[in-house]
């Protein structure tokens, strides 16, 4: 069946749509950046959100804010694109860039190629408003299955034709998008050991470094101060329209 891919702007009453994606951590769900500006993506950018349909069924959604560049790759990363693309908003500054949040497929329709689809329209549709550049705090669909290894090293894993190792940077390499380094403090989240107990099931009774499910770094316990950090590494990858 095709899959159908329009923007917010164009198909406004899907801009809320739920898509079941599944297995993605509780914790995740807890970063404070997130929740305080994600849910305006869809009505502030409209042009650069996307939604994807089969038979009117939601399948897959896009966001990505919109924003001047500051400096190049910020070592934030989703986080830092977020609040600079709102701070333009409020301040009335033209943007040049989208910076990609999210590109999520409902699980029924997953590793039916529906992401790439997704990663080429909203190429598309930054290119269609005007901007130089998408560029993408990319968090590697595998980096989850090794904690211990820094992000640094992750990312320089290639196969033998040169892509990554990574099926998702590798999709996005595949797209034309060039990896340009790691976003070492893309996605934090700080909580209680109480709080980190309930979103993981795990006793958080000893201070260090713990690893966690879906974790792409272990999570950083303090018993003493009854506190733990959860600091995650993205990767900046950049998909250029122009000379730019």
């Amino acid at each position: 069946m095709p899959v159908e891919i329009t923007t917010v702007a164009d198909r406004p009453g899907l801009a809320n749509a739920e898509i079941d994606v599944r297995g993605w951590p509780e914790f995740m769900r807890h970063n404070r950046v997130s929740e305080a500006y994600f849910g305006q993506v869809p009505s502030t950018f409209p042009a650069t959100c996307l939604i994807a349909t089969v038979d009117d069924c939601v399948v897959a959604d896009a966001h990505a804010v919109q924003l001047a560049r500051r400096s190049d790759f910020p070592p934030g990363g989703w986080e830092q694109a977020v609040v600079w693309a709102f701070t333009d908003v409020r301040r009335g500054v033209r943007p040049d860039t989208a910076c990609a949040l999210n590109i999520s497929v409902a699980h029924d329709w997953q590793n039916q190629g529906i992401a790439a689809l997704m990663l080429a329209a909203l190429r598309e549709a930054a290119a269609d408003a005007g901007l130089e550049v998408l560029d993408a705090p990319v968090r590697p669909t595998h980096k989850h299955l090794d904690p211990r290894t820094s992000m640094a090293e992750y990312v320089a894993r290639t196969r033998a034709d040169g892509l990554p190792c990574d099926p998702w940077l590798r999709t996005h390499v595949r797209a034309g998008g060039e990896i340009a380094g790691v976003a070492p403090a893309s996605w934090v989240i700080a909580g209680s050991l109480a709080e980190w107990r309930s979103w993981t099931g795990l006793p958080f009774d000893r201070s260090g470094p713990v690893e966690v499910a879906g974790g792409l770094d272990p999570v950083d316990c303090d018993v003493a101060a009854d506190r733990a950090v959860y600091v995650e590494p993205n990767v900046w990858v950049r998909h250029k329209f122009s000379t730019a």
